[in-house]
Protein backbone atom coordinates (compact mmCIF):
# COMPACT_ATOMS: atom_id res chain seq x y z
CA UNK A 1 0.00 0.00 0.00
CA UNK A 2 1.45 3.34 -1.08
CA UNK A 3 2.12 5.73 1.79
CA UNK A 4 1.30 9.41 1.70
CA UNK A 5 3.83 12.20 2.03
CA UNK A 6 2.45 13.13 5.45
CA UNK A 7 2.72 9.55 6.75
CA UNK A 8 6.31 9.19 5.56
CA UNK A 9 7.23 12.55 7.10
CA UNK A 10 5.86 11.46 10.49
CA UNK A 11 7.67 8.14 10.15
CA UNK A 12 10.94 9.94 9.39
CA UNK A 13 10.54 12.26 12.39
CA UNK A 14 9.84 9.27 14.67
CA UNK A 15 12.94 7.41 13.45
CA UNK A 16 15.10 10.48 13.99
CA UNK A 17 13.80 10.75 17.56
CA UNK A 18 14.57 7.06 18.15
CA UNK A 19 18.06 7.56 16.74
CA UNK A 20 18.62 10.40 19.18
CA UNK A 21 17.63 8.16 22.09
CA UNK A 22 19.83 5.31 20.86
CA UNK A 23 22.78 7.67 20.40
CA UNK A 24 22.29 8.99 23.94
CA UNK A 25 22.23 5.44 25.36
CA UNK A 26 25.36 4.56 23.40
CA UNK A 27 27.16 7.62 24.73
CA UNK A 28 26.09 6.90 28.32
CA UNK A 29 27.28 3.28 28.03
CA UNK A 30 30.69 4.41 26.79
CA UNK A 31 30.97 7.01 29.56
CA UNK A 32 29.76 4.66 32.32
CA UNK A 33 32.13 1.82 31.37
CA UNK A 34 35.26 3.91 31.97
CA UNK A 35 34.93 4.38 35.79
CA UNK A 36 34.11 0.69 36.27
CA UNK A 37 37.11 -0.31 34.16
CA UNK A 38 39.33 1.97 36.24
CA UNK A 39 37.90 0.42 39.43
CA UNK A 40 38.63 -3.08 38.09
CA UNK A 41 42.26 -2.16 37.38
CA UNK A 42 42.67 -0.54 40.78
CA UNK A 43 41.29 -3.49 42.74
CA UNK A 44 43.44 -5.86 40.70
CA UNK A 45 46.55 -3.95 41.81
CA UNK A 46 45.31 -4.04 45.42
CA UNK A 47 44.59 -7.78 45.11
CA UNK A 48 48.15 -8.41 43.93
CA UNK A 49 49.35 -6.76 47.15
CA UNK A 50 47.12 -9.08 49.18
CA UNK A 51 48.49 -12.11 47.33
CA UNK A 52 52.03 -10.93 48.10
CA UNK A 53 50.93 -10.69 51.72
CA UNK A 54 49.86 -14.35 51.63
CA UNK A 55 53.24 -15.29 50.14
CA UNK A 56 55.12 -13.32 52.81
CA UNK A 57 53.02 -14.86 55.57
CA UNK A 58 53.66 -18.38 54.27
CA UNK A 59 57.40 -17.71 53.91
CA UNK A 60 57.68 -16.36 57.44
CA UNK A 61 55.37 -18.87 59.13
CA UNK A 62 56.02 -21.94 57.02
CA UNK A 63 53.77 -23.66 54.54
CA UNK A 64 50.25 -24.15 55.88
CA UNK A 65 48.27 -27.21 54.82
CA UNK A 66 44.62 -26.30 54.45
CA UNK A 67 41.95 -28.80 55.41
CA UNK A 68 40.24 -30.30 52.38
CA UNK A 69 37.00 -31.47 54.00
CA UNK A 70 33.95 -31.62 51.81
CA UNK A 71 32.08 -28.34 52.02
CA UNK A 72 28.78 -28.59 53.85
CA UNK A 73 27.38 -25.22 52.79
CA UNK A 74 27.48 -23.77 49.27
CA UNK A 75 26.91 -20.10 48.51
CA UNK A 76 26.71 -18.94 44.88
CA UNK A 77 26.87 -15.19 44.28
CA UNK A 78 25.59 -14.16 40.84
CA UNK A 79 26.38 -10.71 39.44
CA UNK A 80 23.80 -9.72 36.83
CA UNK A 81 22.40 -6.64 35.14
CA UNK A 82 19.43 -4.60 36.32
CA UNK A 83 19.28 -1.85 33.70
CA UNK A 84 18.21 -3.68 30.54
CA UNK A 85 19.12 -2.96 26.91
CA UNK A 86 22.04 -5.39 27.03
CA UNK A 87 20.59 -8.38 25.17
CA UNK A 88 20.72 -11.86 26.68
CA UNK A 89 23.41 -10.87 29.20
CA UNK A 90 21.50 -12.29 32.19
CA UNK A 91 20.12 -15.35 30.43
CA UNK A 92 23.56 -16.65 29.37
CA UNK A 93 24.95 -16.27 32.89
CA UNK A 94 21.84 -17.87 34.44
CA UNK A 95 22.29 -20.92 32.20
CA UNK A 96 25.92 -21.26 33.35
CA UNK A 97 24.85 -20.98 37.00
CA UNK A 98 22.28 -23.73 36.48
CA UNK A 99 24.93 -26.03 34.98
CA UNK A 100 27.28 -25.27 37.87
CA UNK A 101 24.61 -26.03 40.46
CA UNK A 102 23.72 -29.32 38.76
CA UNK A 103 27.29 -30.57 38.28
CA UNK A 104 29.39 -29.01 41.05
CA UNK A 105 27.15 -28.68 44.09
CA UNK A 106 26.06 -31.53 46.31
CA UNK A 107 24.18 -30.68 49.47
CA UNK A 108 22.68 -27.46 50.75
CA UNK A 109 22.81 -24.52 48.36
CA UNK A 110 22.20 -20.80 48.82
CA UNK A 111 21.91 -18.26 45.99
CA UNK A 112 22.69 -14.56 46.36
CA UNK A 113 21.60 -12.60 43.29
CA UNK A 114 22.71 -9.12 42.23
CA UNK A 115 20.04 -7.48 40.07
CA UNK A 116 16.27 -7.91 39.75
CA UNK A 117 16.50 -8.91 36.08
CA UNK A 118 19.10 -11.52 37.00
CA UNK A 119 16.60 -12.79 39.55
CA UNK A 120 14.04 -13.26 36.75
CA UNK A 121 16.59 -15.06 34.57
CA UNK A 122 17.48 -17.46 37.40
CA UNK A 123 13.78 -18.04 38.09
CA UNK A 124 13.33 -19.03 34.43
CA UNK A 125 16.05 -21.66 34.99
CA UNK A 126 14.20 -23.05 38.01
CA UNK A 127 16.58 -21.42 40.53
CA UNK A 128 15.19 -19.31 43.36
CA UNK A 129 17.66 -16.85 44.97
CA UNK A 130 17.59 -16.57 48.74
CA UNK A 131 18.35 -12.85 48.56
CA UNK A 132 18.42 -10.18 45.86
CA UNK A 133 20.64 -7.10 46.02
CA UNK A 134 20.66 -4.06 43.78
CA UNK A 135 23.74 -3.58 41.58
CA UNK A 136 25.84 -0.44 42.10
CA UNK A 137 24.55 2.68 40.39
CA UNK A 138 28.08 4.08 40.07
CA UNK A 139 31.69 3.04 40.58
CA UNK A 140 31.53 4.41 44.14
CA UNK A 141 28.79 1.90 44.92
CA UNK A 142 30.97 -1.14 44.17
CA UNK A 143 32.78 -0.86 47.49
CA UNK A 144 29.51 -0.65 49.42
CA UNK A 145 28.13 -3.67 47.57
CA UNK A 146 31.33 -5.67 48.15
CA UNK A 147 31.26 -4.81 51.86
CA UNK A 148 27.62 -5.91 52.10
CA UNK A 149 28.42 -9.21 50.38
CA UNK A 150 31.39 -9.89 52.67
CA UNK A 151 29.12 -9.28 55.67
CA UNK A 152 26.57 -11.71 54.26
CA UNK A 153 29.30 -14.32 53.73
CA UNK A 154 30.23 -13.93 57.42
CA UNK A 155 26.59 -14.46 58.39
CA UNK A 156 26.32 -17.41 56.04
CA UNK A 157 29.36 -19.12 57.59
CA UNK A 158 27.81 -18.90 61.09
CA UNK A 159 31.20 -19.55 62.67
CA UNK A 160 31.92 -22.66 60.62
CA UNK A 161 35.51 -23.45 59.60
CA UNK A 162 36.42 -22.31 56.11
CA UNK A 163 36.88 -25.94 55.10
CA UNK A 164 33.13 -26.44 55.62
CA UNK A 165 32.12 -23.48 53.47
CA UNK A 166 32.14 -23.09 49.68
CA UNK A 167 31.58 -19.75 47.97
CA UNK A 168 31.45 -19.34 44.20
CA UNK A 169 31.32 -16.09 42.24
CA UNK A 170 29.43 -16.13 38.93
CA UNK A 171 29.88 -13.11 36.69
CA UNK A 172 30.63 -12.02 33.15
CA UNK A 173 34.17 -10.93 32.38
CA UNK A 174 35.95 -9.44 29.40
CA UNK A 175 37.32 -12.01 26.99
CA UNK A 176 39.63 -11.88 24.02
CA UNK A 177 39.00 -9.66 20.99
CA UNK A 178 36.46 -7.54 22.84
CA UNK A 179 34.15 -10.47 23.57
CA UNK A 180 32.61 -11.29 26.94
CA UNK A 181 32.35 -14.64 28.67
CA UNK A 182 30.39 -15.85 31.71
CA UNK A 183 32.58 -17.56 34.31
CA UNK A 184 32.38 -19.11 37.75
CA UNK A 185 35.25 -18.56 40.20
CA UNK A 186 35.77 -20.43 43.46
CA UNK A 187 36.32 -18.04 46.33
CA UNK A 188 36.14 -20.50 49.22
CA UNK A 189 37.62 -22.91 50.21
CA UNK A 190 40.88 -21.04 49.76
CA UNK A 191 43.23 -22.14 47.02
CA UNK A 192 46.06 -24.10 48.73
CA UNK A 193 48.56 -22.30 46.50
CA UNK A 194 47.92 -19.09 48.48
CA UNK A 195 49.75 -20.47 51.53
CA UNK A 196 52.53 -22.43 49.85
CA UNK A 197 55.99 -21.38 50.99
CA UNK A 198 58.38 -20.14 48.34
CA UNK A 199 61.87 -21.66 48.38
CA UNK A 200 63.51 -18.30 47.82
CA UNK A 201 62.34 -14.81 48.74
CA UNK A 202 63.11 -12.37 45.96
CA UNK A 203 64.26 -9.49 48.15
CA UNK A 204 67.20 -8.41 50.27
CA UNK A 205 64.86 -8.13 53.27
CA UNK A 206 63.02 -11.18 54.58
CA UNK A 207 59.32 -10.74 55.43
CA UNK A 208 58.27 -10.46 59.07
CA UNK A 209 55.25 -9.40 61.12
CA UNK A 210 54.55 -8.47 64.72
CA UNK A 211 50.81 -9.01 65.13
CA UNK A 212 49.43 -12.45 66.07
CA UNK A 213 49.54 -14.92 63.17
CA UNK A 214 45.86 -15.87 63.47
CA UNK A 215 44.75 -12.25 63.35
CA UNK A 216 47.01 -11.49 60.39
CA UNK A 217 45.82 -14.53 58.45
CA UNK A 218 42.20 -13.66 59.19
CA UNK A 219 42.76 -10.11 57.94
CA UNK A 220 44.45 -11.38 54.76
CA UNK A 221 41.58 -13.78 54.06
CA UNK A 222 38.96 -11.08 54.60
CA UNK A 223 40.86 -8.67 52.30
CA UNK A 224 41.19 -11.42 49.69
CA UNK A 225 37.45 -12.08 49.79
CA UNK A 226 36.64 -8.36 49.58
CA UNK A 227 39.01 -7.80 46.64
CA UNK A 228 37.66 -10.83 44.76
CA UNK A 229 34.04 -9.74 45.23
CA UNK A 230 34.89 -6.14 44.31
CA UNK A 231 36.63 -7.23 41.11
CA UNK A 232 33.77 -9.55 40.11
CA UNK A 233 31.27 -6.71 40.56
CA UNK A 234 33.44 -4.26 38.61
CA UNK A 235 33.95 -6.74 35.76
CA UNK A 236 30.20 -7.38 35.64
CA UNK A 237 29.48 -3.66 35.31
CA UNK A 238 32.18 -3.19 32.64
CA UNK A 239 30.87 -6.04 30.51
CA UNK A 240 27.25 -4.94 31.03
CA UNK A 241 28.00 -1.47 29.66
CA UNK A 242 30.10 -2.98 26.86
CA UNK A 243 27.21 -5.25 25.87
CA UNK A 244 24.81 -2.31 25.93
CA UNK A 245 27.24 -0.21 23.87
CA UNK A 246 27.54 -2.95 21.24
CA UNK A 247 23.76 -3.36 21.00
CA UNK A 248 23.22 0.40 20.77
CA UNK A 249 25.76 0.58 17.96
CA UNK A 250 23.87 -2.13 16.09
CA UNK A 251 20.56 -0.39 16.79
CA UNK A 252 21.96 2.95 15.62
CA UNK A 253 23.14 1.36 12.37
CA UNK A 254 19.75 -0.29 11.82
CA UNK A 255 17.91 2.99 12.50
CA UNK A 256 20.24 4.85 10.11
CA UNK A 257 19.52 2.30 7.39
CA UNK A 258 15.78 2.59 8.02
CA UNK A 259 15.98 6.39 7.95
CA UNK A 260 17.76 6.26 4.57
CA UNK A 261 15.08 3.91 3.27
CA UNK A 262 12.24 6.16 4.49
CA UNK A 263 13.94 9.27 3.10
CA UNK A 264 14.28 7.50 -0.25
CA UNK A 265 10.58 6.67 -0.20
CA UNK A 266 9.84 10.24 0.88
CA UNK A 267 11.81 11.67 -2.03
CA UNK A 268 10.12 9.28 -4.41
CA UNK A 269 6.62 10.19 -3.19
CA UNK A 270 7.44 13.90 -3.24
CA UNK A 271 8.76 13.61 -6.80
CA UNK A 272 5.65 11.67 -7.81
CA UNK A 273 3.39 14.36 -6.35
CA UNK A 274 5.40 17.11 -8.06
CA UNK A 275 5.18 15.21 -11.34
CA UNK A 276 1.43 14.76 -10.93
CA UNK A 277 0.97 18.46 -10.19
CA UNK A 278 3.03 19.38 -13.24
CA UNK A 279 0.97 16.98 -15.34
CA UNK A 280 -2.22 18.57 -14.01
CA UNK A 281 -0.89 22.00 -14.97
CA UNK A 282 0.11 20.83 -18.43
CA UNK A 283 -3.21 19.08 -19.00
CA UNK A 284 -5.08 22.13 -17.75
CA UNK A 285 -3.01 24.42 -19.96
CA UNK A 286 -3.61 22.21 -22.98
CA UNK A 287 -7.33 22.11 -22.23
CA UNK A 288 -7.50 25.91 -21.96
CA UNK A 289 -5.45 26.22 -25.12
CA UNK A 290 -7.82 23.96 -27.04
CA UNK A 291 -10.88 25.77 -25.69
CA UNK A 292 -9.40 29.12 -26.68
CA UNK A 293 -8.64 27.78 -30.14
CA UNK A 294 -12.22 26.54 -30.54
CA UNK A 295 -13.58 29.94 -29.49
CA UNK A 296 -11.32 31.61 -32.00
CA UNK A 297 -12.54 29.32 -34.79
CA UNK A 298 -16.17 29.99 -33.83
CA UNK A 299 -15.56 33.74 -33.90
CA UNK A 300 -14.07 33.50 -37.39
CA UNK A 301 -17.08 31.59 -38.70
CA UNK A 302 -19.49 34.14 -37.34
Amino acid sequence: MAQTLETLSRHSDTLKSIRGIVHTMKTLSAINASPYEHAARSIEAYHQTILQGFAAFAYRTGEIALRRDGALEHLVIVFGSDHGLCGNYNEILADLVKQHCQTQIIGKRCLLCIGAQMNDALDDQGLTPDAVLLPPASADGIGRLAGDIVTRIDRFSQGQPLAHLAVTLAFTQRGEQGLREPVTRRLLPLNPALLQREKYWNSCSLPDYTMPADALLSSLIRSHIFASVFRASAEAMVTENSARLALMQQAEQSVDERIEQVLGELRSVRQTEITNELMDLIIGFEALKKRGKRKGEQAQRT
